[in-house]
This record gives structure tokens, sequence and C-alpha cells, in this order.
């Protein structure tokens, strides 16, 4: 659809003005009533053909009804746009379909879905911009009322099709209103049937506008709150601050359907003995508990790294008793890392609390993880102390820390995913520590369904 451009049904053809006003609805035919002299056959041929439009006015609404909800149970927005056009299309058996949403000036389109075209024809109109509602699209924009044209071209605004546009003759258009204001525009063309939309198929596509309404509000709603919450978890993590001389980079990306808020965190300091720590942590739970906890845990962590000159099992061991006493923390998995100076260079010293273990990269790709006792989570018994553990590092060495949604996929084992998550992380250490983050966080091997949380911290050279 195009105006001088591609992409669906552009040039819309019809009445020469579009129709405005109230349609009755499908379903408002009174039965007939045998004419006089009419023979017993032809009484029952009437009867016939009535009883076939009813049940056809039956499935068509209860079609519509299976089409709202349809549309309203999506709610990203780009995803809702697109199954309005596909829906549309299949419930008035049209070949090609678009939505052209409105400008905030209300004067043209800036964004254009289509569906219906074939490969070959999406080829031919490559590099081609798509319609901003000139010729016949236009008129819904200008006048907001249904519009069925029979014959496109000839229509007094058609203003023709671009290079490579396939032949579209009808058009159906009824405008798309969210909370009063018009959205967009709707579009239909070509009937598989090959005859000109009529008056049902413009009622049932009303209603569907109705309907679609509603849910772009929806969508439009729940992004909003999607983004509320993903820039208030966000806020709650810290900033890294300068960890000379050592390097930290962190990654963090929400779930792929955050109803709520996450639980993850990380944080990294230079401790007074120039040693440096690094904590990743996961809160059970999807709510603004989980984000307020997150916080205590981090912030009573921080402190305590600073006061206790003990190993990490026991301030991990320190941080479990203090929030049992003081706080209702839900369970929660921790991994507490320190790189040490030692005689030789440096080594990593850590002690899990239920987590994914950490990953060392080497400068040349090779990997390990600390395969450690992992220890209770935070929570669960706060007398039950975890064991430390103890690793050598080359020079210029990557400690990887991450929680379980940057790996975890129902179908798949953890081991694979692990293994996946090394190899990714192998072949990508060369790169600066920030882009080495957000690159395991953009190609992780998870389903997306879970927060995650990156933290990397990379060692001085031997100099």
């Amino acid at each position: 659809m195009t105006d001088s451009e591609p992409t669906g049904p552009n040039e819309p053809t019809g009445e020469a003005e579009p129709r405005t006003g109230p349609a009755p609805g499908p379903a408002t035919r009174p039965t007939p009533r045998p004419a006089a002299g009419q023979r017993p056959d032809e009484q029952l041929k009437d009867v016939a053909d009535h009883l076939e439009s009813l049940a056809r006015t039956k499935g068509r609404l209860e079609g519509l009804l299976d089409a709202v909800l349809t549309i309203s149970s999506e709610l990203d927005l780009p995803t809702v746009l697109r199954r309005i056009v596909t829906t549309a299309m299949e419930l008035i058996g049209a070949r090609y379909g678009a939505l052209g949403v409105l400008h905030a000036s209300g004067d043209h389109l800036e964004q254009f879905i289509t569906a219906g075209l074939a490969q070959e024809e999406r080829e031919a109109l490559a590099g081609i911009e798509f319609p901003h509602g000139r010729g016949v699209l236009g008129l819904l924009i200008h006048h907001p009322a249904p519009l069925r044209v029979d014959d496109i071209p000839a229509h007094p605004a058609s203003v023709g099709y671009p290079p490579g546009h396939p032949a579209m003759r009808t058009l159906l258009g009824v405008a798309v209103s969210v909370r009063g204001e018009i959205y967009g525009d709707l579009y239909l063309s070509e009937r598989h049937d090959g005859r000109p939309f009529d008056r049902d198929d413009e009622d049932i596509l009303r209603a569907l506008a109705g309907a679609a309404g509603l849910a772009i509000e929806n969508a439009r709603l729940f992004g909003r709150v999607r983004d509320s919450a993903e820039q208030f978890q966000r806020l709650l993590l810290p900033t890294v601050p300068d960890l000379t001389p050592f390097t930290g980079a962190t990654a963090y990306r929400p779930a792929a359907e955050p109803a709520a808020l996450g639980g993850d965190w990380y944080d990294a300091v230079v401790l007074p003995d120039r040693s440096c720590a690094a904590v990743i942590g996961d809160v059970v739970g999807h709510d603004l508990h989980a984000a307020a906890a997150m916080a205590q845990a981090r912030n009573m962590l921080r402190a305590l790294l600073y006061d206790r000159k003990t190993p990490p099992s026991r301030v991990l061991t320190q941080l479990d008793r203090t929030v049992h006493e003081i706080t209702d923390l839900p369970v929660t998995t921790v991994c507490l890392a320190r790189i040490e100076r030692t005689v030789a260079g440096w080594q990593l010293h850590w002690s899990s609390a239920g987590h994914p273990p950490p990953l060392i990269v080497t400068p040349e790709g090779r990997t390990r993880y600390m395969e450690g006792e992992p220890g209770l989570p935070l929570g669960v018994d706060p007398d039950v102390e975890r064991p430390d553990h103890t690793y050598p590092l080359p020079p210029e060495a990557t400690v990887l820390l991450f929680t379980d949604g940057l790996v975890e996929h129902p179908r798949r084992s953890l081991d694979d995913q692990l293994a996946v998550l090394a190899e990714l992380a192998g072949a990508h250490v060369g790169l600066p520590l920030d882009e080495f983050v957000n690159t395991l966080a953009d190609q992780h091997p998870s389903d997306g369904h879970d927060d995650m949380a990156v933290i990397a911290l990379r060692v001085p050279s031997a100099g």
C-alpha cells in the first residue's frame, strides 16, 4: 500500500466521497416473507438463502470476537500493530493489509506496517520510501470516515503506484482512534474472492478498529510501566567506581516480559588493603519487595566489606545473619569474590551462596569455571557457614560474574548453556571490557525471560 510509494493498499477507491455515519450491523436483516404467488420451491430457496446468510453472519461475528481476543492478548506495541493488520486480513479475507500510524501533527503517516506482500514483492519495493499519506490513502487522514473504493487507479485522488508496486484495485479503510484521538488508519486491499469490499466488510472492520484502539492503548500503558520499572531498577544499581589498577564493567538487561521489577544486582569496590572486591546477587522474586531487598543487601554488603578484613565466606555469613535480624530478605543467591595480591601475582578468593560459579577468561580466550562448593543461599539458614576457594590468576585475566538469567533456558541443560557462555566469552575477550560485557548480555544463550546482570573485572598486567 502506498501513495506514490510502496507497500499495501496505497490508493483507496470507491465512492467519490468517504462514507460517513453509523451503519447497521450485518445481523439486522429481517426474515423474508414469501411473495404472493411464489411457488413452494421458490419459497424454500428464499428461506435457504436467508439461513445461509444468517450462518455467514454468525460465523463472522464469532470471528470478530476471536479477533478482538487475539489482538487484546498482546502487550508489546509493535507486535500489537502487526497483529491488528494480520487479524483484519484474516477476518475480512483480504490479500493485503496495512496500518498507517499518524505523525503527531496529524497530517501525514510516520509509520506504515504492512502484511501480505510476497517476498518478491517486497524485494521489488526495496529502497522505495513507505507512503506518507498522499493520494487515496490521504483521504482517511483528512476525512476519517470509513472508505470503500472499487477502482483505485480510477479514483480522482489517486496519484499512481511506484515502480514494482503490486497491482491493487479495491480498498477498504477505517480510522483507528485511541482515547478519542485518531491514532492511524487501517487499510485492506483485494479480497481473495476478487469481489469489491461491501458494507458488511466495512462494519466488521469498524468494529475491529474499535478493539484495536483499546489494544494499542493497553500496549502503550504497559510500555510506560515497563520503562518506568526498568529505569527504577537501573537507579537502584550502582555505578562502578574507579577500580584502578583493575578494570571493571557491568551490564544489566531487564526480562523480556518485565511485568515488575527484578532482583539482580552487582557491585565492585577497591578495599583498603588494595584488593578488589566484586559481588553479584539475585533476589528471588520480581516485585518491589525484591528490588528493595536487593538494594538493602547490596548496601549492607558494601559496609561489611569495608569493616571486616575477613574471608568472603565470613562476610556472607555475617550478611546473612544481619539481614535475618533486621529485615525480611527473600532467598538470595550471591557470589562474593576478591582479587588479592600474592607473592606470585594475583589470586581469586571467592565464596558462593548458591550462585552460579565465576568464569575465568585468559587473554588468549581460554576459559574455566570455578566449580567450588556453592554453599547455601542467603535466607535459608544463617548459622550455616560457606566454604572459601582460591585460584591463581594470570596477568590480564578477566573474572566474570553473572546471574542465572544469562544462561537459563527451559529446553536446554544448564551445562550446555554454561558451555555456550564460556565459548562466547572466550571469543570476545579481546574487546574492551565495556564492549565485552555488553556483547555477552546482548548475545546471551538464555530464553530472556529473566532479568540478567553481568560484572567483569580485569586483572592488571604483570607490570
